[in-house]
């Protein structure tokens, strides 16, 4: 079967043996769709190989629809069993990370992780859900209260989630972008344009100039929410961390909320809002496309926010 992997810090489709088939814990998914995330585009950059890459993506098993949480906790630590699967401290993994993913035709699964999508949802936009439950994740993280003023740093795909996910659960958000393309877009999402000071800062723009920024918006006493991803030391203003006091809160992932799984959430909200996947979708490819499916995605002054991949 097909499946993309990293080869000469090239994304290429590859020929590899199709996967084991379903057994008690275990299902074979026929992959519909599957999105480019900033993790792959760094994985090509840095040259990682021998796996599939995409850990957001969705498809059918015995012809039902449903997306995947790409999550392997082990399932029995405390982290695992107080619902924070990704704080999860035993022995664990991620599809699509050093694990084979879901850029391919096929990719095996646990029965557990899969995600039945809701009426309103189409397979062919159900890879968002995965972005969609980190952003919901770092909404819920954010603990927004009436009243207080929010703003998102950062219009990629994730920072326009997270506008949708705020949007839902009742704030009124200001997003803070770089590119024209990213502030239509959140004007499509209900996403005003920032002034002022701000009691909840997220950050979705995971640079250095990102949470200066976000830092500079910020009101004394305010929280930042980290969605942001940092692979060395947070690079945190100091000065103005201590004099307003900030609070500063990560937000990895996502696990339950009030008892219910952040991706089934993610699938609803989706599905209620037609115009999230409209919006943030931009461009559609086949899998034989997938180096210039990768080109694109990393090019984002050329208008592309969420790239998808369709076998």
């Amino acid at each position: 079967m097909r499946a993309v992997r990293i080869e000469d810090n090239q994304a290429r489709v590859v020929d590899v043996p199709a996967p084991d088939g379903p057994d008690d814990d275990h299902v074979v998914v026929d992959v519909a769709t599957s999105s480019i995330c900033g993790t792959d585009l760094g994985f090509v950059t840095l040259g990682f190989g021998g796996f599939t890459l995409g850990h957001e993506f969705a498809g059918l098993v015995d012809g039902v629809p449903h997306a995947v949480e790409p999550l392997m906790p082990c399932g029995s630590c405390g982290q695992c069993a107080a619902g924070h699967r990704q704080r999860c401290v035993g022995d664990h993994a991620n599809l699509g990370i050093f694990v084979d993913g879901g850029l391919a035709d096929q990719a095996r699964v646990r029965r557990s992780a899969l995600v039945p999508l809701p009426p309103g949802l189409d397979v062919s936009d159900a890879c968002l859900v995965e972005p969609t439950a980190v952003a919901w994740h770092g909404a819920v993280r954010a603990e927004t209260q009436p009243g207080q003023r929010v703003v998102v740093v950062g219009g990629g795909s994730i920072g326009l989630l997270a506008v949708a996910a705020l949007r839902h659960l009742g704030a009124e958000v200001d997003l803070e972008s770089r590119h024209p393309h990213q502030r239509h877009a959140g004007e499509r999402l209900g996403a005003g344009s920032p002034s002022g000071s701000y009691d909840i800062v997220i950050d979705a723009a995971g640079s250095e100039s990102g949470l200066a920024r976000g830092a500079e918006l910020a009101t004394p006493g305010a929280r930042i929410v980290l969605l942001g991803v940092y692979h060395g030391l947070l690079p945190a203003p100091g000065a103005v961390t201590l004099v307003k006091e900030l609070s500063w809160v990560g937000a990895m992932a996502y696990g339950d909320h009030h008892g219910r799984r952040e991706v089934d959430e993610a699938a609803e909200l989706l599905a209620r809002d037609p115009e999230i996947a409209d919006t943030v979708i931009t461009h559609r490819f086949g899998l034989d496309e997938a180096a210039e499916a990768f080109r694109t995605a990393a090019d984002r002054a050329a208008g592309a926010i969420k790239v998808v991949l369709q076998p």
